[in-house]
């Protein structure tokens, strides 16, 4: 039987699972045994369809290692060091990212990824008129063809407006592609305006939305992994969010901070989703019950091997590489468990010659330190330990190793390793708990402030977690000042750094909020340990290195190969 050259690429395309199930092509029988296949009928089919819609989510980045050495994005930020000093991660950092010296250019790969949705949402037009119940129903199995296919474009028309912001956060705007341009089309065109991106993007979520079901558990085991509701709505709030903040919101709009607050609320009040008890589990799916939790919004594929431990774990393990040194600039930034307060604050009750006793248990979730406990081995970074600064090259540089993310179960460089799956999470609820109270604060002051310390305070209660509420009276009465809007703005940044850390939050958010000449420029700094031959560790905080951040860095550089292609782009300011 003839079959044309688009169904042969297809099913080598449809090899791709994204965490989704492997579909038989053509089951139902509706293509007759000695006909050819016509690509409307190709198209026609929902298991035919629903293959090439697979690959599109190969277009989804494990963010894990950037550099093919381990680096993530938090080493471009405060939040983090890369042990190998010559990993092109630190382009961010030292004065040297350009046209020509680009690092996560992601421009060319979100761009076949639209181009695939594009594809798909052409020619996947499947044209009856589907019942809502039909589409957002638990009992998926039994939904008509008619209903997939519109399941199916609700994905596509998620991935696309993934794909779309991850070019927005990056570039500022985009050349907004709704169709598929051929070789004949003209190619050079200018970028849209930031508004126009952001209408795009919105309105791809809101198609997506009405399309989909709510959330994860409307899909069956097999198909896991799949966008749902909640995933575009979660989408749509961080782009309303950033729209709303201080490096597109110039003139303070306080609409626009309002309409991401109502984004964020509208996934809260639908309560398909919630925390997860245990936090260090969350971004492991080997253990029970952490796969696909009610915190989940959505994430990648999975790894299942010993990578990201390979790459982040102490020195001393097994050979590991160290790669992801948490900043003391970090460290500082967990608050005392005990009193709920900074440790800048002389009432927190932090003690320097003690410096992580007592403190947000979120810091030994997400951070090793000297002393802690990881594989039932303690980590040694005192000077003359196992782990210390300077032990190898790949030794920490700042005194601190990476914890979040590795998994106690993996098992390296052996002659009998252990594989641990772990996706990256793209979006999970607790960020939509502290976009809402950011964007609420920002929209209406004092006055949300009830609403505001709510849904703060539901992160910091958590399982495991149980911080203190943050303060609206001051305990002993004496003194009292009301909270002001700055102030809770503060601790709101503060809350997602720490919660969200390491996550690829903070090095968006401070360009977000235009706070990057300082917060950037800023000395990043670690720890030294030295053990006396008699009484406790001594910890003396140092330099680690000086980094430079310019205006033109809020923005990544178009690539010049990009600009030669098609000079219409224009390149960013200041490159």
């Amino acid at each position: 039987m003839k079959r044309n050259i688009l169904y042969l690429a297809l099913i080598a395309l449809g090899l791709y699972t994204a965490g989704c199930k492997k579909d038989k092509f053509l089951q139902d029988g509706s293509i007759p045994p000695d006909g050819a296949i016509t690509e409307a009928q190709e198209w026609a089919n929902p298991d035919f369809a629903r293959n090439y819609l697979n690959n599109i989510y190969s277009n989804l980045q494990m963010r894990y290692n950037l550099d093919g050495d381990g680096s993530m994005l938090a080493s471009g930020s405060d939040e983090a060091v890369n042990s190998n000093l010559n990993s092109s991660i630190n382009i961010f950092n030292n004065g040297t990212w350009s046209p020509v010296r680009t690092v996560d250019d992601v421009y060319s790969s979100m761009y076949s990824g639209i181009r695939k949705a594009n594809i798909f949402l052409i020619k996947a037009n499947g044209s009856a008129i589907i019942p809502a119940q039909e589409l957002v129903t638990n009992n998926a199995a039994d939904i008509t063809y008619d209903a997939q296919i519109v399941r199916l474009r609700g994905q596509a028309f998620y991935l696309r407006a993934f794909f779309e912001f991850e070019l927005l956060k990056r570039y500022g705007s985009f050349v907004i592609v709704t169709k598929v341009l051929s070789t004949s089309d003209n190619l050079d065109l200018p970028r849209n305006s930031f508004t126009d991106c952001v209408k795009q993007i919105s309105a791809d979520c809101d198609s997506a939305a009405n399309m989909l079901p709510t959330n994860a558990a409307v899909w069956s085991t097999s198909n896991r992994g799949r966008a749902t509701q909640i995933a575009a709505q979660a989408l749509k709030s961080r782009l309303l969010l950033y729209a709303a903040s201080p490096q597109y919101n110039t003139a303070n709009d306080l609409s626009k901070w309002q309409a991401a607050a109502d984004a964020a609320k509208l996934i809260i009040d639908g309560g398909k989703a919630s925390l997860y008890t245990s936090y260090p589990n969350i971004f492991l799916w080997n253990i029970s019950g952490a796969a696909y939790n009610a915190e989940v919004i959505f994430a990648t594929s999975t790894l299942n091997d010993a990578s990201v431990e390979t790459a982040n774990a102490p020195v001393s393990y097994n050979g590991a590489n160290g790669r992801t040194d948490p900043t003391q600039n970090l460290v500082d930034a967990f608050e005392m468990k005990t009193t709920g307060r900074p440790i800048t604050d002389a009432a927190s009750g932090y003690n320097a010659n003690a410096p992580y006793t007592n403190r947000d248990p979120r810091l030994g979730f997400a951070v090793m330190y000297n002393g802690s406990t990881f594989q039932n081995k303690t980590v040694d970074i005192f000077a003359g330990g196992k782990d210390a600064i300077g032990t190898n090259v790949n030794a920490t540089k700042t005194g601190y190793y990476l914890r979040k993310f590795l998994a106690e179960a993996a098992v390296w460089n052996t002659s009998s390793n252990t594989s641990v799956r772990k996706p990256w999470i793209l979006y999970r609820y607790a960020e939509i708990l502290l976009n809402y109270a950011e964007a609420l604060n920002e929209a209406q002051g004092i006055a949300g402030m009830a609403d505001v310390l709510k849904y703060v305070n539901q992160v910091r209660a958590r399982s495991g977690v149980a911080m203190p509420a943050l303060q609206t009276t001051n305990p002993t009465g004496a003194g009292y000042v009301a909270p002001t809007q700055v102030e809770l703005r503060k601790r709101i940044h503060n809350e997602r750094r720490v919660e969200l850390c390491f996550e690829e939050h903070r090095f968006y958010d401070v360009r977000r909020w235009k706070e990057g000449e300082t917060t950037f420029n800023q000395p990043i700094t670690g720890m030294n340990i030295a053990q006396p031959t008699t009484g406790n560790f001594t910890y003396t905080p140092f330099t680690v290195e000086n980094r430079m951040f310019t205006i033109k860095n809020y923005l990544f550089p178009i690539a010049q190969v990009e600009l030669n292609k098609a000079p219409s782009l224009k390149q960013n300011p200041g490159y």
